[in-house]
Order: C-alpha cells, then structure tokens, then sequence
C-alpha cells in the first residue's frame, strides 16, 4: 500500500505528521517512509542529511531499476526504513519527471509491506506523479485562509481522500469550514502542542512519540486502513 500526505502550503507540519504515522504503522509491521519534502532526517533526529536519495534517483528517470531503492533505504527504527530525498540529483524536464514520479509510485505501492510518503508540498511533476498514483491521499492543512485558497486550487485536492486539520488558536475556521471548503472530510485534527516540537527539535520523536500527534495519527492510519499496534508505555502526553 502507498499512503501519501501533502499540504498545499509550507509549513504546516506534515513532515512530522507523516513520520507519526510511519512510527505507529511500524510497530505492527514493516514500513519505509519515502521523503520528497526532504526534512524527515532532521525531524527523526539523524545526524546528517543522507548525501544520495529519490532525488538521484528520479534523476536518472522512469528507467530507474526499482532494486536501487533498497539501497538507498536508511534504518531509522524498528520497523522502519526511511528513503531520504538526499542531495540534488539532475533537474528532469515536467514530462520525464511526472514519468519517473509514477514509476516511483509504482515500485513503492508494489514492494512489500506499507509506503507513507511525505510528499511536502507536491510542487515537482515528480511528486504529483506519485500523489496521484498512490493508493490513498490524506492533505494535512491548517484553518488558514491562504492555505485553503491554495488547497481549492491545487491539483492534488482531486485525488485527496480526507483531511488533517492542525488547529491553531485564534483561527476562525473550523473542521466543518474546512470541509465545506474542500469537499472532503476532516478525518483528524492536530491540536499544536509544545511536546511535539520539543521532541523534534531533541531528536526524540522516534523514541518518545508525543500523544497529541499519536493519537489523530492513529485515527488517520484507521481512517485510510491501516493497523498502529498498542499504545507502548511511557508515551508523552
């Protein structure tokens, strides 16, 4: 199975979002976690940015063996194997990089065991390729105006199956504005919470998953299909 997530606007915090759902789903079973936004090692608190990733990868184009990708795989957890985005491979043409984009989509949905992609922002034909191959799309959004113009307008809303919304306070649009908005339903919302950052920012999410990005991660994995194992002990609120 091939789960992407993506925003329509930087910043949001899918890049956290997708490695609580790959952190959840891996203790059930096997996952790779696939980086087109390029901020799971930081997030995952690696040391360094992997030098080679997909980024070289789709460089080469659709021809690209699909065995290559096991090499670039990075153990970053039980269970969980992290395809980095890596330095800057070569710059393909739309058309070539759309084509490499499906062909990547297509070894992940067809390799063993579960794929979440965190697709950023889905701004390349590389990652809108991938988007719109995957089995099924969730849009992590804040209750921003700008953001939802951008949403509304992106292509990526035609394949998107639900939504996240990260509630922030003071905002005046809400979970049914956002469907309203959208047309898709708000299948989990992400109250923001110092613990989260806190973790990222010691490199500890992977260790020590806070509740408030657990428990709607947990909701979405069962929203889209997808088993997330027990609660283990010691999880932060």
């Amino acid at each position: 199975m091939l789960f992407a997530l993506w925003s329509p606007k930087g910043g949001t915090g899918t890049s956290v979002f997708a490695a609580a759902c790959s952190l959840l789903a891996a203790r059930v079973g096997p996952v790779r976690l696939v980086d087109l936004g390029g901020d799971q090692p930081a997030v995952l608190g690696l040391a360094a940015d992997p030098s080679a990733g997909l980024d070289d990868w789709l460089g080469v184009g659709p021809e690209a063996p699909s065995d290559a990708l096991e090499r670039l795989a990075l153990d970053v957890a039980p269970n969980l194997t992290l395809l980095p985005r890596g330095g800057a491979g070569s710059v393909l043409a739309p058309v070539p990089g759309a084509e490499a984009g499906a062909a990547l989509a297509v070894a992940l949905r067809d390799g063993p065991g579960v794929t979440i992609a965190d697709v950023g922002t889905a701004a390349t034909p590389a990652a809108r390729a991938l988007l719109e191959v995957s089995d099924v799309a969730i849009m992590v959004v804040r209750g921003c105006y700008l953001a939802l113009r951008r949403a509304v307008a992106a292509p990526g809303l035609a394949v998107t199956a639900g939504v996240v919304l990260v509630d922030e306070p003071g905002r005046s649009l809400g979970s049914r504005d956002v469907a309203d908005v959208l047309g898709r339903p708000v299948v989990a919302r992400v109250p923001l919470r110092s613990a989260v950052a806190r973790a990222v920012d010691a490199g500890v999410l992977a260790s020590r998953l806070p509740d408030a990005i657990g428990r709607p991660a947990r909701e979405v994995l069962r929203a889209v299909g997808l088993e997330t194992g027990a609660q283990p002990r010691g999880a932060a609120a």
